[in-house]
């Protein structure tokens, strides 16, 4: 999975872009027993879908959540490894939370997910702070690890399967706002771009059980949910017993409920379909969004990242996207700048790419070598750090004046949104997403979290949409 979170413009800061955002739990369950377990996650989706999982997990094994790392007697990072910054973040994190374990004893530590099976034991032997280090297909395993570490063991599994999806498991809604909910549906990957950890942190792709995903987000809707997101390093690829694909398990979901959104992170360009379109276009509550990472638009380039598809090929994607699902369809892109042996001629054909398409947003990063990589191992990382960062600032202020763009030709226009809860800047106001994936700010006068509502957008700024809501009849 490409490093994301679609909810708004993503412009990501020199400060914010290398370290990725952290979640921690926001509820505490009731504390029943005398264990307490917190949980911190960095990075994308899917660690915030595994920490949901080990959520589970853990309290079948006698653990409840909790918001404050203070009252914890079990402290789980759960990790990414796409940046080195991230990890950085992480060995300070871990040396913060060491002073706190000093003054409580018996508290126990563990790294988990892609930073944990990149470094397996190194964690343990060299850092010397953690207690337990797990890779993200061995969370079954974590009670026993943790009864070990607490008789002085370390507790390790870094072993990587072709078969665990934790189909059965039954996630626990961390940080849950009760409306919307990330919904696994694979796990791995079987790309190898050249520049990306996940194949070697995460394993081979498998598909989880169509059946068992359309249970979930029915308990979903239930329980009160009305949006869920299917996640999976590559959704395009989903196959169940060669009788699913992606296309189908869309459909599957979509026919829960008419009033159940669903969207889907993240599709590869080499393998979205024309069918996946189609199906996209033929439910309204299919989210007539793709997040459709490009990574460069120049065909050299994109053969040294292993990405399998050329400028034309992407283009032609997108063209299709345009034409099956209109000019409105909101589509959102990753981009490297400074990938090894990158020109200023071929980062000009990744900027004429931003303005070619006109994506609503974008996460851009500069090139960040990651050790035991393709890249790593074939190429010199050879563009210096200013270049990469001029460059960046360029593709940065391209997409953010696109981005502006796009929002204003909704100034005037009525659009459905799902409320998720609360403004952070104001408690009168109430936030939400339409169809395209763009966040509203708006008045919430008396509605509720889970309602649908229709907004008259009066003012935007890059990032986010205002407006007023308006009666049904009117937005008819």
């Amino acid at each position: 999975m490409e490093h994301r979170i679609s909810n708004s413009l993503k412009i990501l800061t020199e400060a914010d872009k290398e370290a990725c955002e952290t979640v921690r739990v926001s509820e505490n369950e009731p504390l029943t027993t005398k264990k307490r377990l917190f949980i911190e996650s960095y990075g994308c989706q899917m660690n915030f879908s595994d920490s949901e999982i080990v959520a589970s997990v853990m309290r079948d094994a006698g653990y409840a959540t909790t918001s404050d790392e203070n009252d914890a007697d079990l402290i789980f990072l759960n990790t990414c490894a796409i940046r080195d910054n991230a990890e950085q973040k992480v060995r300070n994190r871990l040396r913060h939370l060491n002073f706190l374990k000093n003054k409580k004893p018996g508290m126990l530590i563990g790294v988990l997910g892609c930073m944990a099976e990149r470094l397996k034991t190194q964690l343990l032997e060299e850092e010397k702070m953690v207690d337990i280090v797990t890779g993200p297909d061995a969370y079954r395993d974590l009670p026993r690890l943790v009864l070990d570490a607490g008789t002085g063991q370390k507790g390790v599994n870094v072993f990587l399967s072709r078969e665990e999806t934790y189909a059965d498991i039954s996630p626990i809604r961390l940080n849950s706002n009760g409306v919307t909910a990330l919904v696994s549906i694979m796990r791995g990957c079987d790309n190898m771009c050249s520049f990306c950890v996940v194949p070697f942190t995460r394993g081979r792709e498998r598909s989880r059980d169509p059946h068992s995903i359309v249970k979930e987000a029915e308990d979903l809707f239930n329980l009160g949910y009305r949006e869920v997101t299917l996640l999976g390093q590559n959704v395009d690829s989903y196959k169940w017993e060669k009788q699913v694909n992606f296309a189908q398990l869309l459909e599957m979901v979509a026919r829960i409920n008419p009033e159940l959104r669903v969207r889907f992170s993240t599709s590869h360009p080499k393998d979205i379909t024309d069918e996946v379109l189609y199906t996209i276009k033929k439910y309204d509550n299919i989210c007539k969004y793709v997040h459709l990472p490009a990574q460069s638009g120049n065909s050299r380039i994109l053969e040294l990242m292993n990405r399998t598809y050329d400028r034309e090929w992407y283009l032609e994607r997108i063209d299709s996207i345009r034409r099956i699902l209109g000019e409105d369809c909101g589509i959102s892109h990753d981009m490297i700048t400074g990938f090894c042996t990158e020109t200023e001629e071929e980062h000009q054909d990744s900027l004429s790419l931003l303005e070619y398409v006109r994506f609503d947003f974008g996460y851009m990063f500069s090139y960040s070598e990651r050790p035991g990589t393709l890249a790593a191992k074939k190429f010199q990382d050879d563009i210096s750090a200013e270049v990469k960062q001029k460059r960046l600032a360029e593709m940065i202020d391209i997409q953010q004046r696109i981005s502006l763009e796009r929002n204003q030709r909704l100034i005037g226009t009525i659009q459905k949104v799902l409320i998720e809860g609360t403004s952070k800047r104001s408690e009168n106001d109430f936030t939400g997403r339409i169809d395209q994936g763009k966040k509203v700010i708006f008045p919430r006068e008396n509605f509720k979290k889970g309602d649908y509502v229709h907004v008259l957008i009066t003012e935007c700024t890059a990032a986010t949409l205002k407006g007023k809501v308006v009666a049904e009849v009117e937005a008819i």
